[in-house]
């Protein structure tokens, strides 16, 4: 599949005249929990030629695909993805840090991650995965919850418990975030993520009331860490520098 997806990637350069500055998996595939029936969440990167910056008049600014193979493309101008890593954008920043890189423009995204890190505020990152938490959490422990359902609030809570003790992005691969519980529940979650490596996305096989029950103690200590995060304020200049040098302006 890889090579059919960097096929893809290159027949949109040809056909849109942009470059691609760096391409990643997103979502279950990167974060380490994929079905055998999960998309591929391709996100990525491009720049135009310099000439495209210089129209008066805002043009489009995204590119987004879907082939009959399961190829799930979404990419983002440099310009609009700045703009967003500058208000510590959750998603950009789960891009930024995948695991899984199809191709990259290796000191573009190097530098880019660093740019990230020194400007990374708490406090948008935390609430975005707090938020999304609620939306997950109302199918805890119901018949409504799937292994699908179940790692997508372990994950997101967990990922803004890293924020509120750390102050620093979360990581993308899941079991990374291992280290923000005990030991003890470590190999318990490994087994349902290889019961999930064997079942379609909507698979509802049951979870432990042991893990449901550790999901919603590390909720309860979001909510009680949430109004102590430190705020962080982006370095603007530091964005625009980083843009003009990969424009080569």
């Amino acid at each position: 599949m890889e090579k059919r997806i960097l096929e893809h990637l290159a027949a949109l350069e040809k056909e849109k005249n942009i470059e691609i500055l760096f391409a990643v998996e997103s979502g279950s595939r990167a974060w380490g929990f994929a079905s055998p029936d999960s998309d591929y969440d391709i996100r990525f990167v491009y720049k135009h030629s310099k000439d495209w910056y210089l129209n008066l008049w805002e043009t489009k600014d995204t590119i987004e695909f879907m082939t009959e193979d399961d190829l799930d493309g979404s990419g983002w101008d440099i310009r609009k993805a700045l703009r967003l890593l500058a208000k510590s954008n959750a998603s950009f920043t789960g891009w930024l840090f995948s695991p899984v890189i199809y191709r990259a423009n290796t000191a573009f995204l190097e530098e880019l991650k660093i740019l990230a890190s020194e400007n990374f505020n708490p406090i948008a990152g935390f609430h975005h995965f707090h938020a999304m938490n609620k939306g997950f959490e109302e199918t805890l422990g119901t018949d409504k919850m799937t292994l699908k359902s179940f790692f997508y609030t372990i994950r997101t809570a967990l990922c803004a418990n890293w924020i509120a003790k750390k102050h620093t992005i979360p990581p993308v691969y899941f079991r990374e975030l291992y280290e923000l519980i005990d030991t003890s529940f470590h190999a318990k979650i490994d087994a349902v993520i290889q019961l999930k490596s064997e079942r379609i996305e909507k698979s509802s096989d049951p979870v432990s009331d042991e893990l449901i029950r550790l999901v919603r103690d590390v909720i309860n200590e979001n909510n009680e860490l949430k109004n102590s995060l430190p705020s962080g304020k982006a370095n603007q200049e530091a964005f625009n520098t980083f843009f003009l040098k990969y424009l080569d302006l």
